[in-house]
């Protein structure tokens, strides 16, 4: 379910891309392997990138996790306040709470997903070093 969640804007591009591709390789102008090395070709291409996507998301969603519930910072993007600051401060001191993947406060009408959101570090809050 997070998959789709995650991907489902990048499963209707990349069913759109398919649809083209099998369009355009099937037409009379093309080589008569179009379709054979065409197809599979852009289907795997897709499928890799889509993986890839959703690994490095998820991989990044676990990071922000992890930092904010060690009471660390978190930076995430604020869509709804377009005129004002860009992206909002995140930190369980500040009242925020985590359920699911979603950040929530009582101070704000609507919750963030970690998602769109990446570990923020400050003097005060440095990278940890391993």
């Amino acid at each position: 379910m997070k998959f789709l969640e995650l991907e489902a804007a990048y499963l209707v591009i990349g069913a759109f891309i398919m649809v083209v591709t099998l369009f355009v390789t099937t037409r009379p102008f093309v080589g008569k392997n179009a379709f054979k090395i065409g197809v599979p070709f852009v289907f795997c291409a897709l499928a890799f990138f889509i993986g890839l996507h959703y690994y490095v998301t998820t991989e990044r969603m676990a990071g922000v996790k992890e930092r904010f519930d060690n009471g660390m910072p978190v930076i995430c993007e604020n869509k709804i306040q377009r005129k004002a600051a860009k992206s909002i401060i995140i930190r369980k001191k500040l009242g925020w709470s985590l359920e699911e993947d979603i950040f929530t406060n009582p101070k704000y009408a609507r919750g963030f997903h970690t998602a769109r959101c990446i570990k923020f570090y400050t003097e005060e809050f440095p990278e940890p070093k391993d």
